[in-house]
This record gives structure tokens, sequence and C-alpha cells, in this order.
């Protein structure tokens, strides 16, 4: 497994007895034109029936194809970093990992170390894992929760495909202080850059469209608890939404939130679902929320 990043396998059905294994790779693997010359000029893998093979190879019923996917040159922005992870799923494609408050996604100017990307750089190295870091959906430094990685460039590929349909589902636990004016809803505002500052968003008529669903399941000291569906996936989406309603997230000093109870925004990922990009199976994990968002709501 170490000459190779993940190896994938297919039994010919009858559908593509006499095809070409080009085609076969193409229309039922959905190996694209790109994938298939990285695999034949990066030292990749074709096989069928354990033989090595060009892709001009006529398949036959029952023929055993399998793919080797070449191993991939690390970033030169990571550095491994050996940090324990907590992971909710693992299989040879993809990760998913609830990620603490307070560490960033990537590596950044501000914050070169202690990144998701780095400690996955290096659980990968411990593993012997020869990919580099694609992560599928990001969260803010400070918002907690689960992330999705892909562990190879295809499952990248086909996952973000997935995201862009809107076939990968995640779910938010929010709080915010004071009544909303339901406790259900959709906030369906535009998002764009704040033209007076580098970091911030803002609703304007100029932005992409952003569509964000909610309701309140828990209340306590003034305090809602709000369960968020992301239709759409703008950076800073939620954070901009409920602050646009006047309902700016606890903790959150950048649009206006309280921190007198918490000193960061009282967001976290408590669930992503989606189909799995290579066998079809639901994927479905969840993850409650850490201890500092807990105590905001007392019954």
């Amino acid at each position: 497994m170490s000459n190779y990043v993940a190896l994938l396998n297919w039994k010919v059905e009858d559908d593509w007895n006499n095809q070409l294994l080009r085609l076969f790779l193409k229309e039922k693997c959905h190996i694209s034109k790109r994938a298939l010359a990285d695999i034949k000029f990066n030292d990749g893998l074709i096989l069928v029936n354990n033989q090595e093979v060009t892709v001009r190879t006529t398949l036959r019923t029952g023929d055993h194809v399998q793919i080797g996917l070449p191993n991939e040159q690390i970033s030169t922005t990571l550095v491994p970093e050996f940090v324990p992870l907590d992971i909710g799923y693992e299989d040879d494609h993809l990760l998913v990992v609830n990620k603490t408050a307070g560490m960033p996604t990537i590596p950044s100017r501000e914050h070169p170390t202690g990144s998701l990307a780095n400690a996955i750089i290096g659980y990968y190295s411990m593993n012997h894992h020869p990919a580099t870091f694609h992560a599928v959906n990001r969260l803010d430094k400070d918002t907690s929760g689960l992330l999705i990685i892909a562990k190879h460039r295809l499952a990248h590929d086909r996952l973000s495909k997935l995201q862009q349909s809107g076939k990968v589902n995640r779910y938010y636990t929010a709080v915010v202080k004071g009544e909303l004016p339901t406790n259900t809803g959709t906030i369906d505002a535009p998002i764009g850059r704040d033209p007076e500052s580098i970091i911030k968003r803002m609703v304007t008529d100029s932005g992409k469209r952003a569509i964000t669903h909610y309701s309140v399941v828990n209340q306590g000291n003034n305090n809602k608890v709000v369960e968020i569906k992301l239709e759409t996936g703008r950076t800073h989406q939620i954070r901009v939404h409920f602050s646009y309603l006047g309902f700016p997230l606890l903790g959150d000093d950048l649009y206006g939130g309280n921190t007198e109870e918490i000193q960061r925004q009282a967001l976290h990922c408590h669930k992503v679902e989606f189909m799995h990009p290579f066998t079809d199976e639901l994927i479905n994990i969840s993850q409650g929320v850490p201890e500092d968002m807990r105590k905001l709501v007392v019954n």
C-alpha cells in the first residue's frame, strides 16, 4: 500500500464486455482524463487480472480491474506536527475529524504552526500515507466541529463535486442571545466582502447568494441554542447572517457578539452527511458540542 496512495477495484459486468478499458475507466469508474494522465505518468498502476496493461486493452466479462493512485507531493507550506486527532470516521479515501476551537484549518502567516493541516500531515507520516492535505470543507479558526478531509486527489475531486451539487450536508449548533423573530426560518441574503476590512464579510446586494436554514432547539438564561443547516457555503456565512438579523453569535466580537460568557464564536459543526464517493454508502457522522458552549445554556 505504501507504493500507492489508494487502490481501487472493479469487476467487469456484462454491459462492459468487449469495451476498451479507457472507456470503462471514464464512464463506469469516473476517472477523469486528468486523473488518468496522473496515474499513467506519475508511477500509478493499471492492472487487469493482476497484469499491467494499457488503456487500449479490451475487457471481458468477469475481468478484475485495479487502479493504484500515485503518491502525492506534500505542499511545501505544510510541516508534519504530531498532535492527537479526534477522528470520527476513516477509510482508505477520507477522514472526518472533529477540530477543536482555536486550531486553524490551514497554516497562515499569522499561524504557521498548530493547524489541522499540519496535524494531518503528521498523522499521514506516522501511518505511511503518501498524500498531501485535501480539506473538503473548512471551519474558521475559532469554530469547532467536523471537517471532511479527502485522503487523495481523486477523493477530493469527487467530494468537491458532491459539495458543489448540494450533496454534502453540514449541520451546525450556535448560541445567540435574545428572542429570534421566529423559532424556525431561512435567511436568504447575499454575502460579499466588507470594503472596510480584509477579513469581514457583509450582507450586500453585490454579494453571492447565501442561504441559511435555522431552528431554535433549546433556550436558557436568555440564550438560544440554534440548529443550522447550510444550503450554501460562503465565508463566515452563519456569523454574518445572524449578525444581519441582529443576533450575532455569542463570543463573536468580529460581528458584534458579546464576549462576557465565551471568548470565541459559539459555533460548532455537529453533523456532516454525504454519500461516500466510491461506495455510495450514506455517511452520517455526529459530534456533541464542546463544554464551553454547553455551559452557555442553563435550563
